[in-house]
């Protein structure tokens, strides 16, 4: 299979820290790959360096068949083009409208005329059922539409490499299973490749392909998502069954 991120021996240490220690694994083309870990496990981390934000002291990360601490601004920029990031809170600006705001990427890294950037943004919404909502501000939205906005936004240009870092965060069950249905159907439309950070249960199961399961920094498990749901890795039980525990209350 075709990987789209291959870490290896990757070492992060903050203020004699070891954040991340000697962290290998891969994602692969088409597939969903979810990293899990508890509290400090080094996820937020490895995101950052993953994207690129954070400079790579020790250890390698190719993504998309680049190694990008080898890379100059200037390419670091283009390898942004191929890279959707759908954060947490959405990132959204507040004072522009629902298209303006998943026009941005089309403005600032294509040269497309502005009559195909509202195109496309038109089509972009239509992918995430929210046409209607194109002249409507983030306040007048609700927090299921926004994180559908910011999907949209995030896979504005076309991203073979789309990563979420918390995409159902704050959501009800409801509109959490929705946007999980959303983001396979997106995958599969698009095909596109997604990594994908979470802590919710049912989003785990309903979506991940494979596992990469974090704990004091170091990877302890790596595999699909049959595997590691029995898996004996202790760490990996109590960490199921707590999510599990948590999603029934």
């Amino acid at each position: 299979m075709e990987k789209v991120i291959h870490v290896q021996g990757l070492s992060v240490t903050i203020d004699d820290t070891n954040i991340l220690s000697d962290l290998s694994f891969s994602a692969f083309k088409g597939e969903v790959t979810v990293i899990i870990g508890g509290s400090g496990s080094g996820k937020t981390t490895l995101l950052r360096h993953l994207l690129g934000l954070n400079p790579i002291e020790q250890g390698y990360v190719y993504v998309l068949d680049r190694d990008i601490s080898g890379l100059s601004e200037e390419e670091m920029q283009v390898m942004y083009h191929q890279m959707g990031v759908f954060y947490q809170d959405g990132a959204l600006m507040t004072s522009m409208t629902v298209g303006e705001n998943v026009a941005m990427p089309l403005i600032h890294q294509s040269n497309l005329p502005k009559a195909l950037v509202n195109d496309v943004v038109m089509m972009k919404l239509g992918l995430v059922n929210l046409k209607d909502a194109r002249d409507l501000y983030p306040s007048q939205l609700s927090g299921g539409m926004l994180k559908r906005v910011a999907l949209a936004r995030a896979i504005a240009m076309d991203p073979p490499l789309l990563f979420c870092d918390e995409p159902g965060a704050g959501l009800d069950p409801v509109s959490l299973k929705s946007l999980d249905h959303l983001i396979l159907n997106l995958k599969d439309l698009l095909g596109i490749s997604i990594v994908l950070i979470t802590h919710e249960v049912s989003s785990i199961i309903r979506v991940a392909d494979r596992i990469v399961f974090l704990d004091k920094g170091k990877v302890i498990f790596e595999g699909k998502l049959k595997e590691a749901l029995s898996s004996e890795i202790q760490e990996l039980r109590d960490f199921f069954s707590v999510l599990r525990s948590e999603h029934a209350k």
